[in-house]
């Protein structure tokens, strides 16, 4: 036992322990916390030992050649006082490093920064998990020395490795992961049951859960009465436009409605049947996160644009989070788009041509995954719907993928330009909308990115490939110091999500009232003029 979990640290494990810690001091996407920032150590710190130890045990059994005590005690020597050099500068730089990345987002550049804190944790957590793998290391060495009492050497060397590679799988997916979901799925459905303060039932007919309507409020979930219960009235409405408003229709329908996303589509359909929606100048059909959480500005703005004479349909395929569901119900979210958007087309298509309304697309992060899949390509989209606006699309996005990786040469993909933006625009301030100067004929389709949104660019390639973003010039608010390196960055950036709505709008996964300029650019009912986008800003904002 003392040969496996004491023995000494392997010398290319240090020093890629070292090196991967120090890279995760450089800056990422977004600010992060000195404690954030002894965790994230401590895991890019494992992840280098990790890599130093294998190229190690490679390099042991290829080349014959060991140097001597004395050669080993120097390189020894030499690699800890360099790594002790380059771990005391990067701590002394990191603080400047989160300070000037905070004052580029307009934050608060006077931070709390404790480098000798932070190197402890990472210390103390780093300890704990070689101890971990070193355990499980043993637990290896003992089976596989089992084994070969019974088989040959090499028979019982390959089937101890399996067999301890499959255990520790089974333990990280379905015991630790399991048991994760499971809980957060606990906590979420019991969150679920409850309403937001301040929420109440809905006097009107012309949204779910209020009178007449086909599904419950109670089976609307959190986020469905929320949804529901905060349309905008008629005065709020009157007030801005200045003439008499109509009452907008909402439409929702949650997990405890009906039985299968199918079954949802077509109860969602006979809501909008019961409200009118078909009547309406415009028709929104709206992707919801992993809780089922419409972004209150994709909807207050479409309905304060059209004065209430609106309508918006949204339906929850889970409860749990959103970077949750983005793991395990990515394709329950695919199959509710793709079923909900279906079933009310199909009833749109119904009507006469020149009495049908607008139908308009839009979600939010998984929700514009959501809707996404609802379509082959760009192309499809375009020619099945009236426009669409979509809200910090994850990196999976199928069409954004395809958009970002067939850009033209010389467009950033922080600001990608596609068939000279004849189509679609992608926008981080209202100006991008305005570029190319190009003809913009309808339907257009917006995609809102940040350039320092964790949302839009974690992709499971930041392991091994430098991503295009941080290529050439930086998108706006990104520090220019940020660099890629394999592995860290991959961990830098999934943390940041975490941290993706702590920052100002604008910057992150906050779009704010950036919102108004797409629907504004998409869907702007006749009469619209910039003014009335200004004035919309800010009242959205205020909201």
């Amino acid at each position: 036992m003392d040969r496996v979990v004491r023995r000494r640290l392997g010398f290319g494990g240090t020093l890629l322990a070292t090196l991967f810690a120090c890279a995760s001091l450089t800056p990422s996407l977004l600010p992060r916390t000195w404690l954030y920032q002894g965790v994230m150590g401590a895991v890019t710190g494992i992840m280098g030992y990790a890599v130093g130890a294998a190229f190690g045990a490679l390099g042991r059994g290829l080349i014959p050649y060991r140097l001597p005590e004395r050669g080993r005690r120097i390189a020894w020597r030499v690699m800890l006082a360099g790594c002790a050099g380059l771990v005391a500068v990067t701590l002394w730089y990191s603080h400047d490093w989160q300070r000037d990345l905070r004052a580029l987002m307009g934050m608060d550049a006077r931070i709390t920064w404790f480098p000798p804190v932070i190197l402890a944790v990472t210390v103390v957590l780093f300890t704990a998990a070689l101890l971990v793998c070193r355990l499980v290391r043993l637990a290896g060495r003992k089976l596989i020395a089992w084994f070969d009492r019974f088989v040959p050497p090499y028979v019982g060397h390959a089937a101890g490795v399996l067999i301890v590679g499959f255990l520790v799988a089974v333990f990280a997916n379905d015991v630790l992961f399991g048991a994760f979901v499971a809980r957060v799925s606990d906590v979420s459905s019991v969150a679920n049951e409850g309403t937001h303060p301040g929420v109440r039932r809905p006097t009107s007919a012309n949204v779910s859960g209020g009178p007449g309507s086909l599904v419950s409020w109670e089976s609307l979930g959190r986020e469905g009465r929320r949804f529901t219960g905060t349309a905008a009235t008629p005065a709020g409405l009157a007030a801005f436009s200045g003439r008499p408003a109509a009452e907008p229709i909402r439409v929702y329908i949650g997990l405890d409605s009906t039985t299968s996303p199918r079954a949802q589509a077509e109860l969602a359909v006979r809501e909008l049947e019961r409200t009118g929606a078909f009547a309406r100048p415009v028709l929104a059909v709206l992707g919801t996160t992993g809780t089922g959480w419409v972004d209150p500005r994709i909807a207050d703005t479409l309905e304060y644009m059209y004065n209430g004479r609106s309508a918006m349909v949204a339906l929850q395929y889970s409860y749990l989070p959103s970077w949750v569901s983005f793991l395990v119900d990515r394709d329950r979210a695919a199959a509710a788009g793709r079923a909900l958007f279906e079933a009310v087309r199909e009833r749109w298509a119904r009507l006469p041509a020149g009495s049908r309304p607008r139908l308009l697309l839009s979600g939010e992060s998984l929700g514009s995954y959501e809707l996404e899949e609802s379509f082959r390509d760009l192309d499809d989209l375009v020619s099945r719907a009236d426009g669409a606006v979509f809200v910090g699309p994850p990196n999976a996005n199928r069409i954004w993928h395809r958009l970002t990786t067939g850009r033209e040469r010389g467009s950033p993909v922080w600001r990608p330009v596609y068939r000279s933006g004849r189509t679609a625009r992608f926008a981080q301030r209202p100006g991008d909308l305005r570029r190319p100067p190009e003809p913009w004929p309808r339907p257009r389709v917006v995609y809102l990115q940040n350039a320092s949104d964790p949302v839009v660019w974690w992709s499971p390639q930041l392991i091994y490939r430098r991503p295009p973003w941080l290529e050439g010039a930086r998108g706006p608010g990104v520090n220019p110091e940020m660099n890629w390196f394999p592995l860290v960055t991959f961990w830098q950036v999934l943390v940041d999500m975490t941290a993706a709505l702590d920052v100002p709008p604008g910057h992150g996964h906050r779009y704010g009232a950036n919102i108004v300029d797409g629907w504004a650019a998409v869907a702007a009912p006749p009469g619209w003029t910039p003014r009335d986008t200004w004035r919309l800003r800010r009242l959205i904002s205020g909201l």
